[in-house]
């Protein structure tokens, strides 16, 4: 048995979360701030980013919120120094920041798509576990969760770049599994379904209805604080032994869609 197996608590450990402004990564920082961590969100919107820092501030919290262009590499790199300096050594990262823009084959700006997609979805989490790699390292406890989709287990028309970088995410998280499993670092992926967020508020109510009704076993999309509970979960220095999982989040509808 590890040292930590028993421990269910994330309390004093530093957290760093993408696309922290809203969501689920709003969610999870939050959660993870209810439960003790201290918080490094990270995002590119300012106003929504202070928003959410000042909400876990306000109640006791300790947050800092980054403003960070996701597809520069050496913002990335000075970020993450610069939680590092202000927050600590980064014990838990969370890659949820992501982007989705439909395209088709034939669409002249098509490769421009694929890569400002892949730049967002699969660049920035590398470079986010590169930045933090020797802080994860030092314990043999650092954590890793990477929010793919569900677009990573299936594919859908019109979205191939956002599926193959979600694919690429997916394959990414075993790899990092494989690779520091004897560093004591654990790297999982989760694949959220519909869920209500940003990115699925353009689509009409009685829209989501009709396919939740059809689609999805629970009958319902899922909320962001659902899916925090499952990274949280994740993330616990009890979970010492789950690495290279990958969770589809998503009210049963991959287990449907036979």
């Amino acid at each position: 048995m590890t040292p930590d197996a028993n421990v269910r608590s994330i309390a004093g450990r530093t957290a760093l979360v993408t696309g922290a402004a809203s969501g689920m990564g709003r969610a999870i920082a939050l959660l993870f701030a209810a439960e003790g961590a201290r918080v490094a969100l990270v995002d590119r919107a300012p106003d929504t980013l202070d928003a959410a820092v000042s909400e876990i501030t306000a109640s006791g919290g300790i947050a800092r919120g980054y403003v960070v262009e996701l597809s520069d590499g050496s913002a990335i790199e000075q970020c993450v120094a610069a939680v590092r300096d202000e927050l600590g050594p980064i014990d838990i990262l969370v890659n949820n920041a992501g982007v989705s823009a439909g395209a088709t084959l034939d669409q002249p700006d098509y490769e421009a798509v694929w890569r400002s997609t892949f730049a967002i979805n699969l660049d920035a989490p590398m470079r986010f576990v590169r930045a933090c790699l020797d802080d994860l390292v030092r314990n043999r406890d650092g954590r890793i969760v990477n929010v793919a989709s569900t677009e990573g287990l299936g594919a859908t028309p019109r979205t191939s770049p956002y599926t193959a970088s979600k694919t690429g995410l997916v394959g990414f998280t075993r790899s990092l599994a494989v690779d520091l499993g004897r560093s004591g670092v654990t790297a999982n992926c989760i694949c959220p379904g519909p869920i209500n967020t940003a990115m699925t508020s353009r689509i009409p109510d009685d829209s989501k209805a009709t396919f939740a009704r059809r689609r999805v076993p629970i009958g319902r999309y899922g909320e962001p604080v659902e899916v925090a509970h499952i990274v949280l979960s994740l993330v616990l220095p009890a979970s010492s032994y789950l690495t290279g999982a990958i969770i589809p989040v998503d009210g049963g509808m991959t287990a449907g869609n036979r």
